[in-house]
C-alpha cells in the first residue's frame, strides 16, 4: 500500500475506525535499510495504536503476495516484465462485522497480538519462509 493509499485509508478509518482490525506491515531484510519506509511504519504504527488496530510484522512480501493470491510462478503478474507487483508493505486487514469474528483464523491471529502485547512485545514478527 502506498502512503497516498494509507492516506485515503486512514480518512475513510476515522469516519468508521472499528471497520479495521490489523495492519500488516511487510519488510524484507533490503527495506530495513530504507530509511525513508522506517519513518513510514513508525507514522502507520502510531495511527495504529492510537486507534486500537492490531499491528503485526511479516518478513517476505513477495512469500505475503503468494499467500494473499496476488502473485504466483505462473500468473501474468509474475510473467509481464511491464506489471509493477503490488505494494504490500502496509495491508490495513477489515472486518465489517468486528464485534463478530466470523473467521476464525482471523480471531486466532488478534488473539496472537494481543497476548504478544501482554508480553511486551508491542509488534510482534511473523516470519514468512521461501517455498
Amino acid at each position: 500500500m502506498t502512503l497516498e493509499e494509507f492516506s485515503a485509508g486512514e480518512q475513510k478509518t476515522e469516519s468508521d475506525p472499528d471497520n479495521v482490525v490489523l495492519c500488516l506491515l511487510a519488510a524484507d531484510e533490503d527495506d530495513d535499510r530504507d530509511v525513508a519506509l522506517q519513518i513510514h511504519f513508525t507514522l502507520i504504527q502510531a495511527f495504529c495504536c492510537e486507534n486500537d488496530i492490531n499491528i503485526l510484522r511479516v518478513s517476505n512480501p513477495g512469500r505475503l503476495a503468494e499467500l494473499l493470491l496476488l502473485e504466483t510462478d505462473g500468473s501474468p503478474a509474475a510473467s509481464e516484465g511491464a506489471a509493477q507487483p503490488p505494494d504490500l508493505h502496509c495491508v490495513l486487514v477489515t472486518n465489517p462485522h468486528s464485534s463478530q469474528w466470523k473467521d476464525p483464523a482471523l480471531s486466532q491471529l488478534i488473539c496472537f497480538c494481543r497476548e504478544s502485547r501482554y508480553m511486551d512485545q508491542w509488534v510482534p514478527v511473523i516470519n514468512l519462509p521461501e517455498r
